[in-house]
């Protein structure tokens, strides 16, 4: 077996906590302990902070492992196989991948396995550490349930309204009422309750009275919280625990590719299996739930429950990054695209100024535009030419970066290559090997991201093919005969398809969007999930184009009469 002169390090902790109690340091300083035992430099080091092990997706891990490929160093310390990961199925799938890669493994705790039966060997401890870690787990969760039962409240901050007095001289922790926060709890309940406030009118009434949440960086009341607040039990005397558990959510707002944590939804178990706690009670019964009537009352009332159709909804920005969101006002009568920074930043003032946009005009307008691309041979070749002119360009140039980069790549690893050769002959010390490593290291990896990006582009040149004249002229032809007398689930359905995005300012409307011109016009009316289909979606299904138009919108009073919009909270006649 060859020595191993330089190696790598991967550590890891679970959560937030042990980061604060450093140990990732502590397994930083053992790793780099045993390094010096063995003879081993230390070339680079991987860390993943508040990650669990229970998840393969994580950033420190995937730049290990993408760096394996290009082997800068010869092994892997990890201080335990835990440390790599929970689940001995994933430990295996990364051994096996760098192992294959020629890249070894070693453990402080334990020897990586060398042949059959020590990896037998170490399968059956990876199973019984994962069987004993769910035995754990399990206890605590009984453990748990055993102190709620006794009437223990378990919890690590404490409702708004009450100070948590922890366990002491065999007393179970409970709670005792904040009177300062308590008035407060009872002034927002007789405000709902009794003068039939809004939450928005909540969140404003205690910002008028300099009254601020606990926890805030903008230092007002939102009115999640005080939903949440006026719904909570707790406050007539009923506290629950186990109400509900985490789940994976079904549809994130938020797609990202690595998460600390998979389960960040929760969904309410069935009433018969909470456990009920008993609290001090700061509100009466009957105004509790007259403030739940209240609640229902409001919602039930709610402008926006009233059903309005909006064309662009969902497609439409501002241009100061947020969305537009739909509104009617008086019943509907004039509806607007408003910018929703003025619902984000309440009771605060808004930060954006933009006007709001008729809808009446705005969809009318868009969906003219669309249908007149979409019927028109001309207009769609002149767009088909102008994606052609534009992919060709940027496939030539595309490809004689590649070359330069795939030749500077090639003399970085010949350098590479004669900078170990020298130092495997003794001409210069281990300090000077890691200034040399860590410089190709840099270059090396900032050419294979421009690499990537650059395969990317090229890949997507492929696979847009653009359409024939026949295609064209058939697909105008089906659009004429289908976008005829359509209804309006249909055209918002065309435009879910069609319409990537539309920022829109008083003056005009910016519209990107692709149309699959291969396709059957009727079969892109809906991607067949209720859900709007992404341009990557189409370039790889379809032979299609992306289009960009620019809509100048109609000056004020041009479009009908004077209708009243909303401006920072107040009412205002103004044309629409």
């Amino acid at each position: 077996m060859e020595t191993i002169k330089t190696a790598a390090i991967y550590a890891r902790v679970s959560t937030i906590k042990q980061e604060d109690e450093q140990t990732i340091q502590n397994q930083t300083l053992s790793l780099k302990g045993f390094a010096t035992e063995k003879g081993i430099s230390i070339i680079a080091e991987y860390l993943d902070d508040g990650w669990s092990g229970d998840m393969l997706a994580r950033p420190a891990l995937d730049q290990l492992r993408q760096d394996a490929k290009k082997k800068p160093w010869q092994a892997v310390l990890i201080y335990d196989p835990d440390r790599l990961a929970r689940r001995y199925s994933y430990q295996e799938l990364v051994l096996d991948e760098l192992r294959e890669t020629g890249i070894e493994v070693l453990f402080v705790t334990v020897s990586a396995p060398k042949n059959s039966e020590e990896k037998i060997l170490h399968g059956v401890r990876g199973l019984f550490a994962e069987y004993e870690r769910a035995k754990i787990s399990e206890r605590f969760r009984i453990g748990k349930l055993r102190k709620v039962r006794d009437g223990n409240i378990l919890v690590t901050v404490p409702k708004y309204g009450y100070n948590y007095i922890p366990k002491e001289n065999g007393k179970h922790g409970y709670y005792v009422i904040n009177e300062y926060e308590a008035d407060i709890v009872r002034g927002i309940f007789q405000w709902v309750a009794e003068e039939k406030f809004t939450l928005r009118k909540v969140a404003k009434r205690l910002k008028d009275l300099n009254i601020p949440p606990r926890k805030s960086t903008r230092g007002v009341w939102s009115t999640s919280t005080l939903s949440t607040l006026l719904k909570h039990t707790a406050y007539v005397g009923e506290a629950h625990y186990g109400k509900s558990y985490a789940v994976v959510p079904e549809n994130p707002l938020k797609v990202e590719k690595y998460r600390r944590m998979k389960k960040t939804s929760r969904k309410i178990r069935p009433k018969n299996e909470w456990l009920t706690i008993s609290v001090p009670a700061i509100v009466e019964r009957e105004l509790f739930d007259k403030a739940q009537d209240t609640i229902k009352a409001n919602f039930a009332l709610a402008r926006r429950n009233r059903k309005n159709k909006y064309l662009l909804i969902n497609k439409i920005w501002c241009i100061c990054g947020k969305r537009r969101c739909g509104e009617g006002v008086k019943n509907g009568k004039y509806k607007y695209y408003r910018c929703e920074d003025r619902v984000a930043c309440y009771p605060l003032p808004p930060m954006c100024s933009e006007a709001g946009i008729s809808v009446e005009v705005a969809d009318t307008i868009v969906w003219g535009q669309i249908v007149k691309l979409m019927t028109s041979p001309v207009l769609i070749s002149q767009h088909v030419k102008r994606w052609i002119t534009k992919t060709k360009h940027a496939d030539t140039h595309a490809s004689n970066d590649l070359q330069l980069y795939e030749k500077e790549l090639a003399k970085l690893k010949s350098q590479e290559a004669r900078i170990y050769a020298a130092y495997a002959e003794g001409l210069f010390p281990i300090e000077s090997l890691k200034q040399h490593v860590q410089s190709i290291k840099t270059k090396t990896d900032t050419i294979h991201l421009q690499l990537t990006a650059l395969h990317e582009q090229v890949s997507e040149v492929e696979k847009s093919l653009p359409a024939n004249a026949i295609e064209i002229e058939n697909f105008a032809e089906a659009a004429r005969q289908t976008l005829l007398n359509i209804d309006f689930e249909a055209k918002r359905d065309i435009v879910l398809n069609v319409i990537e995005k539309v920022i829109g300012t008083r003056n005009e409307l910016k519209l990107k969007g692709f149309i699959p011109i291969s396709q059957n016009v009727e079969l892109f009316t809906s991607n067949g999930s209720g859900q709007s289909a992404t341009r990557q979606d189409f370039v790889r299904s379809s032979g299609g184009f992306p289009f960009e138009l620019t809509i100048a919108l109609p000056p004020a009073g041009r479009t009908g009469p004077s209708a009243p919009e909303k401006k920072n909270g107040l009412t205002k006649n103004r044309d629409p």
